[in-house]
């Protein structure tokens, strides 16, 4: 293939994934803007396969297989739950691929056409070592961040003194060990560079807490994408360069938005450790002695049935038991009653960006039905009824009226102010910021302990009976 044909096909495949972006800007057109990403990618691979580059058909076949059929087999067997750590496993395979192709490139230039061994072009270099050390950043960090999401590492914020002077040490000793290798091409200083950035990974993520993870994960989502870009100018590639650009862009501005919906600093996201302080937050002490309400699926459903408006609060608790079917089953019978249904979606309910707008599709909610924060808030104070399934840390008056509290600062969904809160959740365990809900405790609040699912297919049949 011509090295015209092939820069024209890969703009083809860029115009896709921009139209792409675009698509899934809206519900009504984030199908077809699925559909485009795919045949952009697919136009971006078999250009590359047709490159007179390529020297081993065998080798990106058996790659091919061998990744296929994980994916495939991953797909297949993932639970919706589980899409939020898969896709910060994802991003750690894009900062590790980063790592992978700069080091390749380091110890055989020629093969990419950037120069010889000792004498590789400097704007290469300094390619290279952007690119390896973001793509290292984003590997550990996005471990990190699985872990956190899986449970193998504690949600709660991992802090110590004099955090953030280490965590400015590191920048620095990149930046330094970076000059030297961009000046002297000394393969040590590339590796000390890896090694540092590596380690930074790790103490940038380890001090955020769980109620900050969705923003993490969109940040690192960025990451990888500044990765792929940096690496694309090193295969001299402009596929990947502009693709890794709009992952990179598209992920930071994703996470400003967050941030200015959660009240937090977009600087202190990229730094680390945002939104907490040392002296860590108040925990659920002395709860055990303070007294709930506590009703059945036969309240709920003769609450919910003579109330005028009803607001779902959908949380991460939804997700783990897979009740947005019997929900949605449940509005439909409460909207047959003349019941006003929305759903209110909290910008970091769940563990991504998004998570609740998905599960909510997957059970075909309408998109009208569903309004986000900053739309519905004002509207709980008039709501007969805010039901509240398996959300806890975006429904806490604690990020109000608690300075010491890790959430403080955070803007809530202000259930508390609707006649009436049903909570729906199996414990009074705390939520995944490791303190209590100050919601559980107000007069106006019932708790319906119990699996979700079950909960609302038992409030189902009450009000189909």
């Amino acid at each position: 293939m011509s090295e015209n044909l092939s820069a024209f096909l890969y703009l083809v495949a860029s115009v896709c994934f921009i139209l792409s972006l675009r698509g899934l800007s809206s519900p009504d057109s984030a199908r077809t803007g699925n559909m485009l990403g795919m045949v952009g990618m697919a136009i971006a691979i078999f250009t590359t396969l047709a490159s007179p580059g390529v020297l081993s058909y065998t080798a990106i076949i058996v790659g091919i297989l061998i990744g296929g059929a994980i994916g495939t087999i991953i797909a297949l067997k993932i639970k919706m739950t589980a899409l939020p750590q898969l896709v910060a496993a994802f991003h750690s395979l894009v900062g590790l691929a980063a790592v992978f192709v700069a080091g390749a490139a380091l110890y055989s230039p020629g093969a990419y056409g950037i120069g010889a061994v000792g004498d590789i072009h400097p704007a290469s270099l300094i390619e290279m070592g952007l690119g390896v050390v973001i793509g290292a950043i984003t590997f550990t960090g996005s471990l990190v961040a699985f872990g956190k999401l899986q449970g193998f590492v504690s949600g709660t914020p991992v802090q110590f003194s004099g955090q953030h002077l280490l965590n400015l040490g590191f920048a620095i000793a990149i930046v330094v060990v970076g000059i030297v290798f961009v000046t002297t091409e000394s393969h040590v200083a590339f590796w000390l560079a890896v090694i540092l950035a590596l380690v930074l990974g790790i103490t940038l993520i380890i001090p955020i807490g769980g109620a900050d993870m969705p923003v993490v994960v969109s940040m690192l989502n960025s990451y990888s994408g500044w990765a792929a870009c940096g690496i694309g100018f090193t295969l001299q590639n402009n596929a990947l360069i502009i693709t890794g650009a709009l992952v990179g862009a598209s992920g930071a501005i994703l996470s400003y938005i967050m941030c200015k919906g959660m009240n937090r600093s977009i600087f202190n996201v990229i730094l680390g450790g945002f939104g907490v302080d040392a002296s860590g937050g108040s925990a659920a002490g002395g709860d055990a002695d303070r007294a709930v309400k506590s009703g059945s699926s036969d309240d709920a459903s003769f609450i919910m049935k003579n109330a005028s408006s009803v607001i779902i609060v959908p949380g991460y608790g939804m997700a783990v038991a897979q009740a947005q079917h019997a929900l949605r089953e449940m509005a439909d019978l409460l909207k047959a009653e003349g019941v006003k249904v929305r759903y209110a979606i909290h910008p970091v309910a769940g563990r991504m960006p998004g998570h609740m707008n998905v599960l909510l599709a997957e059970a075909g909610v309408p998109y009208e039905d569903v309004v986000e924060m900053d739309e519905i808030n004002r509207d709980f104070g008039t709501a007969d009824v805010a039901f509240v399934i398996g959300a806890n840390d975006i429904t806490n008056p604690a990020a109000k009226t608690d300075p010491s509290s890790p959430i403080f600062g955070m803007p809530i969904l202000d259930v508390e102010k609707a006649k009436t809160v049903l909570f729906v959740k199996r414990s009074m365990s705390a939520g995944y910021a490791g303190i209590q809900n100050e919601l559980f405790f107000r007069d106006n609040t019932m708790m319906l302990f119990g699996d979700a699912k079950k909960m609302c297919e038992e409030i189902v049949d009450q009000l189909d009976g």
